[in-house]
């Protein structure tokens, strides 16, 4: 059964239900950390969905996104911090101050193609951390800046959120989420996701048929940049402290780049099935869990030197671990999870078929 926009009815009625049972989730839920998980995760996805439409239906590979993720989280928090203005409203500063940068920056880097353009975006994502380490009165340098309190969010009198708990944020998240999502399918389903498409295919195509390739392009990295500054203002409003380490490092760009790549670039669902799997994977290696876990089923032993090189030194390799990991989905997996799945259903229609 289809509806009038072609679409499975099935599919249809499944995301529903899953956006009614996350809505539901925080009441039936009472675990801080299972929260903690979910947050996450919705600021992953919509870092994924903002990369995507660059990198995914543009065909443009960015590896310097953590630029615009910092640039987010610092306007928002030192407009918080130093200049009292509520977050609701630094947000919205920090998209416009993210946006004009990236056009700048679009407007050179463009010229480049293939990986001329990623060793491109790799530099300026390491002139904003170098940048970030050494602007201590606007910054404070390597110290980062702390929040002490985020204001309540009110209407008139009447408070709708203290920002006390992690509920708010929870709910901030799969809001802007669900918007990422609608965005992507509208950008996807849309003469301005054709150009897009038109220019990951063949950008010498796609210019002999009149599409500007600079405009188009830069219109890309700003949908792009919109919804990878808002996931950094609403990290750092969540984790309530940020530096460049953590906002502007590289390796949260490999991480951007790496929810797509492991979910199916180029499609919307990517990145979600990619943040799902990355974010807790990665949990369990910060926290050791992985490592734990190998002990207490008695597949390690604790006081061998191998038990004793896991426990000590796999929470800080998460990094060579990504590689790892991103080398397997690339060899065995080359459109990712979702791709693969489709594939596999593809495969199983046929033989039925026959």
């Amino acid at each position: 059964m289809q509806n009038m926009r072609g679409m499975s009815t099935l599919p249809v009625l499944l995301t529903i239900v899953a956006v009614v049972a996350l809505f539901l989730f925080p009441n039936f839920v009472e675990s801080t950390y299972a929260l903690h998980i979910m947050i996450l995760i919705f600021i992953s996805v919509i870092m994924g969905l903002g990369w995507n439409i660059l990198g995914g239906y543009t065909g443009q590979y960015s590896v310097g996104h953590a630029a615009y993720f910092g640039v987010g989280a610092y306007t928002t928090i030192v407009l918080m911090q130093y200049r009292h203005i509520a977050p609701w409203y630094g947000v919205w500063a920090g998209i416009v101050v993210a946006v004009a940068i990236a056009l700048i920056i679009g407007s050179i880097c463009f010229r480049l193609r293939g990986p001329y353009f990623v060793l491109a975006s790799i530099a300026v994502a390491e002139i904003f951390r170098v940048s970030a380490l050494n602007l201590k009165k606007l910054t404070n340098g390597a110290e980062g800046i702390l929040i002490t309190d985020i204001p309540p969010f009110k209407i008139g009198d009447i408070v709708i959120t203290d920002f006390m708990s992690k509920v708010p944020f929870y709910y901030i998240g799969l809001v802007t989420l669900l918007i990422a999502i609608i965005v992507t399918w509208m950008l996807q389903n849309s003469k301005l996701g054709y150009y897009f498409q038109a220019i990951r295919e063949d950008q010498d195509a796609a210019h002999s048929l009149g599409i500007n390739l600079t405009v188009y392009k830069n219109v890309a990295l700003a949908f792009s940049v919109v919804f990878t500054s808002l996931a950094g203002s609403i990290y750092g409003l969540y984790v309530g402290f940020i530096d460049p380490t953590t906002v502007l490092a590289l390796d949260l760009s490999v991480q951007i780049v790496m929810i797509c790549i492991i979910g199916g670039i180029g499609t919307i669902f990517g990145p979600v099935i990619g943040a799902v799997v990355l974010v807790p994977f990665s949990e369990a290696l910060r926290s050791n869990m992985i490592a734990q876990a190998l002990i207490d089923s008695g597949l390690v032993n604790e006081n061998s030197g191998f038990g004793s090189f896991l426990k000590e030194q796999l929470s800080h390799a998460h990094v060579l671990i990504y590689g790892i990991l991103l080398v397997v989905v690339i060899l065995f997996m080359p459109d990712g999870i979702l791709g693969f799945i489709r594939k596999k259903l593809s495969a199983k229609r046929r033989k039925e078929a026959i």
